[in-house]
């Protein structure tokens, strides 16, 4: 909805109707991006997203061609199917554990550390518990 959104947002402000975009913006704002944080606002992320019982919830905090930054929340048991991104990636654990597969290698992270995914390389997400 959030990709969608700021699309809508972005061909709003290329045909400059800015009254339109302006009361667009207010709107969305109270609606759909009440969640997500204004630029320069200080935030907890876990505080940002919220579990959903047997299921991978995302956020999308940043959208850019240079790259994104999306939060996660899973249900114990779930995870995320090995996949592989021409991008880096960091993961940091806020809550919970996880088993991390890298290149066929598991590493087993707890709340508070990270890890950096490779470019190229295959990895998958496994929540051993509830996990942000």
């Amino acid at each position: 909805m959030l990709n969608i959104c700021l699309q809508q947002l972005l061909l709003m402000e290329q045909s400059q109707n800015h009254i339109y975009f302006d009361e667009y913006w207010r709107v969305l704002k109270k609606s759909s991006m009440s969640n997500v944080p204004e630029t320069q606002e200080a935030f907890v992320p876990a505080d940002k997203i919220d579990y959903a019982e047997g299921s991978v919830v995302s956020k999308t905090i940043i959208k850019k061609p240079s790259g994104n930054i999306t939060l996660f929340a899973f249900d114990k048991g779930e995870g995320l199917a090995e996949h592989s991104s021409p991008h880096e990636a960091v993961v940091q654990l806020l809550d919970g554990n996880a088993e991390i597969a890298i290149g066929g290698t598991i590493h087993n992270l707890q709340s508070g550390q990270s890890i950096i995914l490779p470019a190229n390389i295959p990895h998958s997400i496994k929540a051993n518990d509830r996990l942000k």
